[in-house]
């Protein structure tokens, strides 16, 4: 037969643009189905209601604007095979035509993607599944997630930190799918609020208000600026200032431009009261008012 080969039992013959080409049957399909969530040979048939959507992001956002629930991933026990119509329960292969019906798959989160370059894996720990290759990423218990191994002991830890809404748009962290940064305060936000925050010069945690850039270049100008600007002699008086980025209070010169911290050199101060051991009066405070909460 000159050497001609023949599709066998687990082979298939394609035609395309090209000729006739022989794939493993596994591959029929790969990459040409899904969402614009996730690229896979299957639908999820939804547990909540019963209908059937490409993935559960898709699911999530058309009852958005109605009867609004969500998926729970590990909950789904049937999908629909793209290429036969079969539904049948969770796994990879098509129990019909057997193709793979998403070249990954996870039966813990009932989760298929043909993509395979974005590097998923399943963390145990979170309970779902990350992309990025899992040697790239550690679980840190504390913080309640996985982060780049950059910052294994190279992190403030904030209990359940990513288990919280973006300070900024309010979406979940913790399974979002937009990428996130980790602030030197340990609060996290998502990477596209943090860049729009910064265009809008804020420099500094929503949450906490401690400093979330370098802000050396900019505080050597603010001293050159202060240096600069000569207050009259009706301003020329001390007050007290709190630092949000080391919680140290100093009593500094006043000037309209800012105000200095005297421990770590940040201008990331605020206005308050003489500390209690040096005036005998209530602790430090700014507008503090959690002392009539029951």
């Amino acid at each position: 037969m000159g050497g001609a080969h023949f599709p066998g039992e687990d082979e298939v013959a394609v035609v395309d643009g090209e000729g006739e080409a022989v794939v493993p049957l596994r591959d029929v399909g790969k990459m040409e189905h899904g969402c614009e969530h996730y690229r896979r040979r299957c639908k999820i048939v939804a547990p909540c209601c019963g209908e059937v959507f490409a993935c559960r992001h898709c699911h999530n956002d058309d009852t958005a604007s109605g009867d609004r629930h969500t998926i729970c991933r590990q909950d789904v026990e049937k999908v629909v095979c793209l290429l036969c119509d079969t539904e049948q329960p969770v796994s990879q292969v098509c129990i019909s035509c057997g193709v793979n019906m998403g070249e990954y798959f996870c039966d813990v989160c009932k989760f298929y993607d043909d993509d395979t370059e974005k590097g998923q894996f399943h963390c145990y720990d979170c309970g779902i599944c990350r992309v990025g290759g899992k040697e790239n990423y550690f679980h840190c218990a504390k913080c309640g997630s996985c982060y780049a191994v950059a910052l294994r002991d190279n992190h403030q830890c904030v209990e359940n930190s990513m288990r919280q809404n973006c300070p900024i748009c309010y979406e979940y962290l913790f399974d979002s799918l937009k990428g996130t940064r980790v602030l030197d305060c340990g609060h996290t936000m998502h990477m596209e609020c943090f860049s729009e925050m910064v265009e809008h010069n804020k420099y500094t945690c929503p949450i906490c208000s401690k400093t979330a850039l370098d802000m050396t270049h900019h505080w050597a100008l603010l001293d050159q600026e202060i240096e600069a600007t000569i207050m009259p002699p009706v301003y020329r008086y001390k007050v007290w200032v709190l630092c949000n980025d080391c919680n140290k209070v100093s009593e500094v010169d006043f000037h309209v431009i800012g105000h200095k911290c005297s421990h770590c050199n940040s201008y990331n101060t605020r206005s308050t009261s003489r500390p209690a051991d040096l005036s005998g009066s209530s602790s430090p405070s700014t507008s503090d008012s959690s002392e009539n909460n029951p």
